[in-house]
């Protein structure tokens, strides 16, 4: 039976299994955050003893691990990032993805999400430096301006509670 046991800031599934010095614990599988469907698959192709996905899903969800429903589809956007980018697929292939494509439901994208295409498949690191990038040059801009409306006028003067030198 799989365990999950909390190691730093990630999360293992772990399983038992009996040595010449005693009983020992063997890592299936390493998560951050989240319990996926791929992470599971990953602990139950190692797993030597029998694997209960739906017990280990209830035991994250009663420590409060979120646990996500469906499967991640990072392959598909990295495919198209490459193709956004420019990348090119062998024809055969080209002709196998929309065979493949053909049968499967869609759904049209939102006009206002139409420029967030470009950053599918993009890594975390490559976003945090655009948006680095972003707020620098908005500061830019806002120091360059003139400031749109001052700060309150204090009808008092303010209390200084130090000794005044004089």
């Amino acid at each position: 039976m799989a365990s999950i046991r909390q190691q730093g800031n990630c999360f293992e599934i772990r399983e038992c299994e009996q040595s010449r010095s005693g009983p020992r614990q063997r890592a299936l599988a390493r998560f951050r955050r989240i319990l996926t469907p791929e992470t599971l698959d990953r602990a139950a192709a190692r797993a030597r003893r029998p694997f209960d996905r739906q017990a280990l899903v209830e035991r994250a969800r009663a420590r409060g691990i979120p646990v996500a429903e469906t499967r991640s589809t990072n392959d598909g956007r990295d495919l198209l990032s490459f193709l956004r980018l420019g990348g090119q697929l062998d024809p055969v292939v080209v002709d196998l993805l929309k065979g493949a494509l053909a049968s499967m439901d869609g759904r049209a994208l939102p006009e206002h999400l139409a420029e967030s295409v470009d950053w599918l498949g993009r890594s975390e690191s490559a976003r945090g430096q655009a948006i680095r990038g972003l707020l620098r040059t908005a500061s830019r801009v806002a120091r360059s301006r003139e400031p749109l409306r001052q700060g309150p006028v204090e009808p008092f003067p303010r209390f200084n509670s130090g000794v005044e030198s004089g």
